[in-house]
């Protein structure tokens, strides 16, 4: 029999009340509370690389910082996350190298479904979010599950991204809308 977790991350409607599911979740959160009060860099990437499912040797990710499980988290070398991001990773989400992460930027995976007998019920879905090498995502910017971005893309500061772009484009607006394309030649 399939679990809860493995329905979860593959993106089917699973039951976020599974206790197993809940076990974890409250072991990341523990583990991001204890993030956002460590003093050092030195302190706060250990503590990310023990929560992420995998990372680059030089990565930053400033406090405060909020996620789900952390383990469906992938990122890449010389990745940078400004204060204040959230990761909600039911689904994976995974980022090439070269990123930078303004403040306040949520990655969301996570969806309800639309009928309201359905999200009544307490089933949930998600999907995941894939994001290129060096990109530049602004301030307060939101990226939804089933997203997946190209190298080189710049999302401006506020944006809501809820469809997929390919690579060297600047991306904004509510919804996202290709704005220019970055001749990277």
């Amino acid at each position: 029999m399939i679990s809860e977790k493995d329905k979860m991350i593959a993106g089917e409607m699973y039951k976020a009340s599974d206790m197993e599911l809940v076990k974890e979740r409250a072991s990341a959160h523990s583990k991001a509370q204890e993030f956002n009060r460590v003093e050092t860099d030195q302190e706060r990437k250990k503590i990310i690389k023990e929560l992420f499912g995998s990372t680059g040797k030089d990565i930053t990710v400033e406090p405060t910082f909020r996620l789900d499980y952390g383990y469906n988290i992938h990122v890449g070398e010389d990745f940078y996350a400004n204060f204040n991001c959230v990761f909600l990773d039911v689904c994976p989400i995974t980022i090439g190298k070269n990123a930078m992460l303004g403040p306040g930027v949520s990655l969301v995976t996570p969806e309800h479904p639309l009928k309201a007998t359905e999200r009544n019920s307490g089933y949930e879905f998600g999907r995941p979010i894939t994001i290129g090498d060096n990109c530049w995502i602004g301030t307060n910017a939101t990226i939804i599950g089933g997203v997946t971005l190209g190298d080189n893309v710049v999302i401006a500061a506020g944006s809501v991204v809820t469809k997929s772009f390919s690579d060297d484009v600047v991306i904004g607006g509510v919804p996202a809308k290709i704005i220019k394309i970055i001749d990277n030649a």
